[in-house]
């Protein structure tokens, strides 16, 4: 895959580091690929978007992920490119990256890496940092 960015490369990730395995949750949108944390909570959403829909030039679908982040980091995510409010999502809490080169995939895997830390449930993860804290 050589860094590419793209829905392959994204869910080859999520496979590899967290064992999760896309389900296809819409009849009315087969592509959509929902992101599971054990625990249940969605980390990530990839989805194919109209342009026009997005705000893009052209024909045509751009794939995106919707992940979740601090609501704090979403005005300053909105201003690089790669960058969109969430699609059909919580705005507040999540944001989406465009998955058609924009970003490069070691950002990608950080910001889902940052959304699996945080649907997380609060015990895991204090125990994950307080373990963290001897190293």
């Amino acid at each position: 895959m050589n860094g590419e960015t793209s829905r392959e490369s994204v869910l080859k990730y999520a496979a590899e580091q967290y064992g999760t395995e896309p389900e296809y949750l819409w009849m009315s949108d087969p592509e959509y690929a929902v992101l599971r944390h054990p625990c249940g909570k969605w980390y990530g959403v990839i989805m194919n978007v109209p342009n026009f829909r997005l705000g893009l030039q052209g024909e045509g679908e751009t794939d995106i992920l919707a992940f979740k982040c601090e609501r704090e980091l979403i005005p300053l995510l909105l201003t690089q490119e790669g960058y969109l409010p969430a699609y059909h999502l919580n705005k507040e809490h999540w944001a989406a990256a465009r998955l058609d080169g924009s970003l490069p995939m070691e950002q990608v895997k950080q910001l889902l890496d940052m959304s699996f830390e945080m649907v997380t449930p609060k015990r895991k993860r204090r125990a994950k940092t307080e373990g963290n804290a001897e190293i």
